[in-house]
């Protein structure tokens, strides 16, 4: 692994501002008929909205504290972020709400989401870099276990890997921007305060979306003990999406890390050409 310990000065953060056609979520199992796996994408999906409002607004509280490429970075950050909510919300509408407890759901993201912004821009900031460093390792395993959505509609399918492509182009600018603003903590303290909130983070986000995945499972018929051990068994085992990328997961731990150590254009390479095509 390379030990970049910057974002690569060739990298550009472009915000494509694509619409998806989503209208076959209507029909309920859209990840190939699969109850659990759709339980499981659809309870990422209702986080996205609000979470990456608090993502785009940890970075815009020190826009001012930015220049040069970082401030462009950051721009293109936010634009990103804002469009993956607006197409996240896209999908989480289609959800048949008189079938499933999506208001539910969304009302605990929002309450969880609210506390987190209750506690100010410095800590929204440290849980977004943590954040952003889960769904970049969620993002990489996409691209290197590209069956995942092979039975999904094409639409579907194209949201999902128009948006692991783009939180792996953006993935070090909430890092960037932490970097910068704490520039004057000392190295230890920097790598203490990241590495408690990447503990805590893991062990919330990995709990509220397996218990999220969980409540939608039930109403397909799951007892709540079956609908839990069916959706830690497809977060933690087959296929593992939160498991499956532990090496790069742990290398945030690693003193000096950067999101850039390792540089993984080249595997999303094919899809940015898509999707830069899909948004000229």
């Amino acid at each position: 692994m390379t030990h970049a310990k910057h974002t690569p000065d060739d990298l550009h953060v472009a915000p494509r501002d694509i619409r998806f056609s989503l209208d076959s979520a209507r029909k309920g199992h859209w990840l190939g008929g699969d109850p659990v796996g759709t339980a499981v994408f659809n309870a990422l999906s209702l986080t996205f909205p609000d979470g990456e409002r608090m993502f785009m607004d940890a970075v815009k509280a020190y826009r001012d504290r930015l220049t040069g490429k970082l401030a462009e970075d950051a721009r293109g950050f936010m634009i990103q972020e804002a469009i993956h909510s607006r197409e996240h919300h896209q999908l989480n509408s289609l959800i048949d709400r008189d079938r499933y407890p999506v208001a539910e759901i969304e009302e605990t993201i929002r309450g969880r989401v609210k506390m987190a912004r209750e506690r100010g821009p410095m800590a929204m900031l440290i849980s977004t870099i943590a954040l952003e460093h889960f769904t970049a390792m969620m993002a990489e395993m996409h691209a290197r276990h590209r069956d995942l959505f092979e039975t999904t509609d094409p639409e579907i399918e194209k949201l999902w890997r128009w948006h692991a492509m783009e939180e792996t182009e953006h993935k070090a600018v909430a890092y960037d921007v932490f970097l910068e603003v704490t520039k004057d903590w000392s190295p230890w303290k920097r790598y203490f305060v990241r590495c408690r909130a990447m503990a805590l983070v893991t062990l919330m986000f990995t709990r509220n979306i397996t218990r999220y995945a969980a409540r939608l499972l039930e109403t397909d018929g799951y007892t709540p003990e079956a609908a839990l051990k069916a959706v830690k068994r497809y977060v933690w085992r087959e296929p593992g999406i939160f498991s499956r990328g532990a090496k790069t997961y742990f290398a945030w731990y690693r003193p000096g890390f950067h999101p850039w150590d390792q540089d993984d254009r080249a595997q999303f390479a094919d899809w940015k050409a898509e999707f830069d095509a899909a948004a000229a």
